[in-house]
């Protein structure tokens, strides 16, 4: 079993994002925490395999804390799940070794799929005695295949979806539906149906942007990795 610590200052999302944990075989939630210091508290306690962690925490960032628990000799792994976007931030997040990075808001199939690549690695790490280069290879590959692996469903076919990646990868903003359809030449219904399910494979992260009066637009960017 994975022990998990979950780690954001909003007790809501906090409770939302343990019991999506909770879904996922292979995977338990001992703690929650709502600041960086019970967090470092619960740490050296010890027992805890993973730590979903949030960036703004009222006593300090989670970047903070991750560089503290290092500091402290913490080896634990640890998965950014963060309304932080900034490349700044998610460059940093990669150099102290968080090894995943979700942008909020998502849904439990964008987290499951991270869960599941982790838990892979942790397989692939198991099983490995001395790695050549293949097997470096497959390790190091293991977050990154595992994550972008999901079949598409019947109807939905794999250059499609390529497209709206490359749409969304080149954009310097989120896009809207009809943005994306525009820039790639699909209808828009196509392009609201991959969007809709890449969102859901957790490849897409959404905003909502308000106007002043009607229905929120949804906005799409391709998710960090």
């Amino acid at each position: 079993m994975i022990e998990v610590l979950v780690v954001d200052d909003d007790f809501r999302i906090a409770e939302i994002n343990a019991a999506y944990v909770a879904r996922v075989p292979g995977f338990h939630v001992v703690a929650k925490a709502h600041h960086a210091a019970q967090a470092l508290a619960l740490l050296e306690r010890g027992g805890i395999d993973l730590v979903l962690l949030d960036h703004y925490l009222p006593d300090e960032t989670g970047l903070s804390l991750v560089r503290r628990m290092r500091q402290h000799g913490h080896l634990t792994d640890v998965i950014m799940v963060t309304a932080a976007r900034d490349i700044a931030t998610v460059q940093t997040a990669m150099r102290y070794g968080a090894l995943q990075y979700l942008v909020k808001p998502f849904a439990f199939p964008a987290l499951r799929v991270k869960l599941e690549a982790y838990a892979q690695l942790r397989r692939t790490l198991d099983d490995a005695e001395e790695a050549g280069q293949d097997q470096v290879d497959r390790i190091f590959g293991t977050l990154r295949t595992a994550a972008t692996a999901a079949p598409l469903p019947k109807g939905h076919s794999a250059p499609t979806a390529e497209l709206i990646r490359q749409v969304l990868s080149a954009a310097a903003c989120p896009l809207s539906a009809h943005e994306v359809a525009e820039r790639s030449g699909l209808s828009r219904s196509t392009a609201q149906r991959y969007l809709k399910r890449l969102e859901e494979s957790g490849r897409l992260s959404l905003t909502l942007r308000y106007g002043e009066t009607g229905r929120p637009e949804h906005r799409y960017a391709w998710a960090a990795r």
